[in-house]
């Protein structure tokens, strides 16, 4: 019986996530004036993106965050625009910045209420391309933002909602958009997955609390992961605990700093360089480097021939394929071999004596046996666009099948994409690195996180719930952590004032009839004397008749 009980609360648990990821997908109701909107414009290196989000008031639990989702228009659509190029291209002209942005914000304005403008925050967050240029060019560019947009839109917009992000602040975002939309910031429930958690104040129990999820994404120059750290760390060293707070970000995400149910402690960093085309990149300077080198030292001239190519382990077998640096050509010619392709990427990892994460960057503590991370980007098109093993990460499984890949004849891969045997994504650019990327992946994952070979908690994916989660949506979640508790403090006030004039109305209403009664006993005590008044006159009148009387018996004869 108990366990029919349970398998219906789960039932219930999972139709009630169904039905709200559903309600998501609709679109918004903006004839609702209840609703609450927000605005995160990115400003990338390539290009900047406005995203408009909305929610309904607080459900008045301080423990729960609000429940942000992204505007969908009357097509169901996402409220998205973009445009290009960067801002960071306005360097040499910042007054043109407003400019620049006046689409993108028009864009969100047109899709707002207008009633509902002046209370919508605009949040301005510039990224990767702001952040390659001097200071004095990015505070002009913000400057102009400052000044001008206010002039034209009249959002929610101050000084402090235009800025640039460090890539620490990118990835505590990015972690927390994935992990609140798998429901991880939610109430813990029985059947949940669950951690203790210490937090850095004095004197705090641990806290009970739904586990969260970790996040790896290797884009094509740079690799970023973050994942919550439940217990307090222990340095061995100043060294190592200066290093370990320039990736530890602890924050609390909830409305009241009072309360630490929702204090997080993540560790986030990013591994420039790291990324899937800039390691092949690297790896193809050192091969030809280290070829030219050996070369001039033998009479042999390896390479430098299509007929006398360097066999590239990382190639699929049979490939040609050339490396051009400074007018000189390098032949490569694939030989296949995804075990030596590991023992030849693992290098270009940077490892320090087997302690440190990859470049030698300081990596806190990972409790493999109760953690759970998702792979995005380059770890899901490893597996899924040749392989077609996308998803749940098996190490055993993906070690046979890059394996198979990298020894398969490059003429019968060709074949396969023709025959469209791979996803739909694949292209040829695809075929003829996967070799190397797969291993990359794999070194990434196993030799510089140092996970276990047979960790199993690793999902690769491309979209969590059918949509792509962006870093904007945990920005907005951050920014506005502390509505909640406006808006439970302007509900007391609504609540209160009911009350004030229930008890004003009580009181003066006893006061109303105190005076009736006041004024009913004057009556009485007036209509009572004037009976006294009578009844005396009448008394003094017959008094008067019967001296009459005796006055006049007395005359008679």
């Amino acid at each position: 019986m108990a366990n029919m009980i349970r398998y219906v609360y789960l039932a219930v648990q999972k139709s009630i996530l169904y039905l709200s990821i559903a309600e998501s997908m609709e679109a918004t109701d903006v004839l609702n004036h209840a609703l609450n909107y927000g605005i995160v414009v990115d400003c990338g290196s390539s290009g900047s993106r406005v995203f408009v989000y909305y929610w309904p008031p607080h459900n008045g639990n301080p423990h729960t965050l609000l429940d942000i989702r992204q505007m969908r228009d009357h097509n169901h659509k996402p409220v998205v625009k973009k445009i290009k190029p960067g801002i960071s291209t306005l360097a040499k002209t910042p007054t043109q910045a407003s400019d620049y942005l006046r689409p993108l914000l028009s864009f969100a304005a047109a899709h707002v209420p207008s009633n509902k403008h002046k209370e919508t925050p605009l949040y301005i967050l510039c990224t990767a391309g702001m952040r390659l240029l001097p200071e004095s060019q990015q505070a002009a560019i913000l400057e102009d933002l400052v000044t001008d947009v206010p002039l034209e839109f009249d959002f929610l917009f101050s000084r402090s909602h235009a800025e640039v992000i460090s890539g620490k602040q990118e990835g505590v975002y990015a972690w927390i958009g994935i992990n609140f939309v798998l429901g991880r910031f939610d109430h813990a429930e029985d059947e949940d997955a669950t951690v203790e958690v210490t937090t850095g104040s004095q004197n705090q129990q641990p806290i009970s609390r739904r586990r969260t999820v970790g996040i790896m994404d290797m884009g094509g120059a740079s690799l970023q992961i973050a994942y919550e750290v439940p217990s307090a760390i222990t340095f061995t060293s100043t060294q190592q605990e200066e290093a370990g707070k320039s990736v530890l970000a602890e924050f609390n995400l909830g409305c009241d700093v009072e309360h630490t149910q929702h204090v997080y402690r993540v560790y986030v960093t990013t591994f420039l360089g790291f990324g899937g085309n800039m390691a092949r990149q690297r790896y193809e300077d050192q091969l030809f480097n280290n070829t030219l080198s050996k070369n001039r030292l033998l009479t042999t001239q390896a390479g430098m021939s299509e007929d006398k190519p360097y066999l590239d382990p990382c190639l699929p077998l049979g490939l040609s394929d050339t490396v051009v640096r400074d007018n000189h050509t390098l032949y490569l010619r694939g030989q296949g071999d995804w075990t030596q392709c590991q023992d030849a990427v693992r290098p270009f990892l940077g490892l320090h004596n087997g302690t440190m994460s990859p470049g030698g960057v300081y990596q806190a503590p990972i409790n493999f046996s109760n953690s759970e991370f998702y792979g995005f980007s380059e770890f899901y098109y490893c597996m899924e666009d040749v392989l077609r093993i996308g998803g749940q990460y098996d190490s055993d499984k993906y070690s046979r099948a890059a394996m198979d890949y990298c020894s398969t004849k490059w003429s019968t891969l060709k074949q396969r994409l023709d025959s469209k045997l791979f996803s739909e994504q694949a292209d040829i650019s695809r075929l003829k690195y996967q070799c190397f990327k797969s291993a990359w992946m794999f070194e990434v994952l196993h030799s510089g996180f140092r996970f276990p070979t047979n960790y199993r908690s690793l999902k690769t994916a491309q979209l969590v719930y059918d949509k792509e989660v962006q870093w904007t949506l945990g920005a907005i979640l951050f920014k506005t952590r502390f509505l909640p508790l406006r808006d439970l403090q302007q509900e007391t006030l609504r609540q209160s004032h009911p009350s004030w004039l229930r008890s004003s109305f009580v009181y003066n209403h006893h006061l109303f009839s105190l005076c009736i009664l006041v004024v009913v006993l004057a009556i009485l005590l007036y209509i009572l004397r004037l009976r006294r008044i009578h009844q005396r006159e009448q008394r003094q009148a017959e008094a008067l008749n019967l001296l009459w009387a005796e006055e006049g018996e007395a005359l008679l004869p």
